[in-house]
């Protein structure tokens, strides 16, 4: 099926319509449709399923940015949040990129770490050796646990053995058990195999295990993202393709160079990659850990992205991150939205996920820079920051929209604001207001 995500006016289109859009585009059946206007999604009694002592349901808006081409497929990424700014600044973003053939994108091997903490040990360097002496028997043993990985071609794939030889506690040893997860986040399937050598690895060592559990610091199952943009892409109003370049690399020296930027630098990137993560099913916390854990990997927290300028003057971004995510098991499996929004994306394995992940995580970054190495971030997000403070003041329908220009015109946008305009509004006759409308 010829496919493109560059669909102008996705925004203007009403509800409706953009669900009727991305029904056509990913082929949905009816019952999947009706999830997305929210018929058929997540139940109480499903969730009831899911976690413990569940009283109801929490949602959150799931939209659709547009314009993505990653790896040479056009791809539409269903995005789950409460901010305002973020799907309108990733879709803009990948607009931008679109001229030069859009991301690009690439995984490493889908490869867990499962950690066994070892103590009481005579001697840790013995207790090493004797540990990796034991390798190929410890292995075949963890795959023992879980005979169907194995069979779609993952499974056990090596053992790293370290000694810290000072803590509060004194010397342990540390066993990473590395296990190739396939298309799952793999953290039930690394957890059962640790558990399963704990008792073997006791007795060839004579030691104490306590802890057996997956790292989230996944940095063996990396995802790196790459972009090129030209200057007069990026030229805008007043400023430059050449000024808008220099302000983003500037920018990210920025956050290379300072973790109090970095900390924010990369909190805008995980706005895009925290967004499909949720959306998808898979756990965002574990890969918010692994992330800036990672940012952390020098000793100093710093940038998860770089921006340069490329020899023939455009914009180059790239990004490189932890993305433990899957495609099948826990949450994925069992949540109707989550199942939609995979279908959505048209990917087939978890590695697919991922690259997808990775560019939006870019392209968030590249709209947040862009944005506040020229005319600040407040602007746009303030706009549409602006709408929610009318809901929450009580506006509804075409109010919103009235209540949000009255504030943005103003340079005002404050709650008390909000319920003045809508009262002032409200008190004009029906007549009036309607007059007023048609003339805008």
């Amino acid at each position: 099926m010829n496919r493109s995500s560059r669909i102008a006016g996705f925004y203007n289109k009403t509800l409706s319509e953009r669900v009727e859009t991305v029904a056509r585009w990913a082929e949905l059946t009816e019952e999947e449709t009706s999830t997305l206007r929210g018929g058929m999604g997540l139940g109480q009694e499903r969730a009831a399923e899911m976690i413990e002592n569940v009283v109801g349901l929490h949602a959150l808006p799931l939209g659709i940015a547009v314009n993505f081409l990653i790896n040479g497929r056009d791809v539409l990424v269903p995005m789950a949040i409460e901010e305002p700014s973020v799907v309108a600044g990733a879709s803009f973003a990948a607009k931008l990129a679109r001229s030069q053939g859009g991301f690009k994108a690439t995984t490493s091997a889908p490869e867990m770490i499962g950690q066994i903490q070892v103590l009481d040990l005579a001697d840790p360097y013995t207790a090493r050796f004797d540990i990796l002496a034991a390798r190929d028997a410890l292995l075949q043993r963890a795959n023992e646990t879980d005979p169907v990985l194995v069979g779609l071609g993952g499974g056990a794939r090596d053992l790293d053995v370290r000694v810290i030889e000072t803590s509060p506690v004194g010397p342990m040893v540390i066993v990473h058990l590395i296990v190739d997860c396939r298309d799952a986040m793999g953290a039930n399937t690394v957890n059962t195999a640790c558990e399963a050598l704990a008792p073997h690895i006791e007795r060839i060592t004579g030691g104490r295990v306590l802890l057996r559990i997956l790292s989230n610091l996944a940095d063996r199952r990396l995802a790196q993202a790459h972009c090129t943009v030209p200057a007069e892409t990026l030229a805008f109003e007043s400023f430059s393709g050449q000024e808008v370049i220099q302000g983003i690399v500037e920018a990210s020296a920025f956050a290379t160079a300072d973790p109090y930027r970095a900390a924010t630098h990369n909190k805008g990137i995980m706005n895009g990659v925290d967004a499909v993560v949720l959306a998808t099913g898979n756990d965002w916390r574990a890969v918010e850990a692994g992330a800036h854990a990672y940012a952390a990997r020098k000793g100093c927290y710093g940038s998860l992205s770089h921006w340069a300028q490329g020899a023939e003057g455009n914009l180059v971004g790239t990004l490189e991150m932890p993305l433990s995510v899957g495609i099948v098991g826990g949450a994925t499996r069992v949540h109707p939205t989550a199942q939609v929004a995979i279908k959505i994306l048209g990917v087939e394995t978890g590695r697919d996920l991922a690259e997808i992940i990775a560019a939006v995580g870019l392209a968030q970054n590249l709209a947040a820079l862009r944005a506040l190495a020229t005319e600040g971030i407040q602007k746009g997000h303030m706009q549409l920051h602006a709408r929610q403070v009318s809901i929450a003041a009580g506006a509804s329908g075409k109010e919103i929209e009235e209540v949000a220009r009255a504030m943005v015109n103003e340079g005002t946008i404050r709650p008390d604001r909000a319920e003045a305009i809508l009262a002032s509004l409200r008190s004009k006759p029906l007549a009036e207001r309607f007059r007023t409308n048609r003339e805008r």
